[in-house]
């Protein structure tokens, strides 16, 4: 005999609640934004204040594609079976010195790396 169980259910904890909260307020400022930046017609002080609602929006997007991307990252690591990046960092502290200079200099590499790939791409 099959018994149902509640706990199977998925119960909202502290952190999907948070998770929920930010998500509803990223999306208040992304359709209050236009709203608050009142472009009026004809007027050459509407390029001024257009500016200002593009870097708001920009702002958000910008954020938005960062959370999606430690997502992934997060994703990743547990279908790969990884350690977390908690962990990692446990473990990053429990090399050698020279060891974590390497590590250091190596992803200062990647991150101009990825810095002259996105400068070639704007040219």
């Amino acid at each position: 005999m099959k018994v149902l169980s509640l706990w199977s259910v998925w119960i909202p904890t502290r952190k999907s609640i948070q998770w929920v909260l930010q998500l509803v307020i990223v999306l208040l400022v992304w359709y209050t934004a236009p709203l608050v930046f009142d472009l009026p017609q004809g007027n050459s002080f509407e390029i001024a204040k257009s500016i200002g609602l593009m870097l708001v929006l920009a702002l958000v997007a910008f954020v938005v594609v960062i959370a999606v991307c430690w997502w992934l990252l997060n994703r990743m690591l547990v279908a790969l079976a990884l350690p977390g990046t908690g962990d990692m960092v446990l473990y990053f502290y429990e090399l050698e010195l020279w060891e974590q200079v390497r590590v250091c200099f190596g992803l200062f590499a990647l991150f101009v790396f990825a810095a002259v790939g996105v400068i070639v791409a704007v040219l």
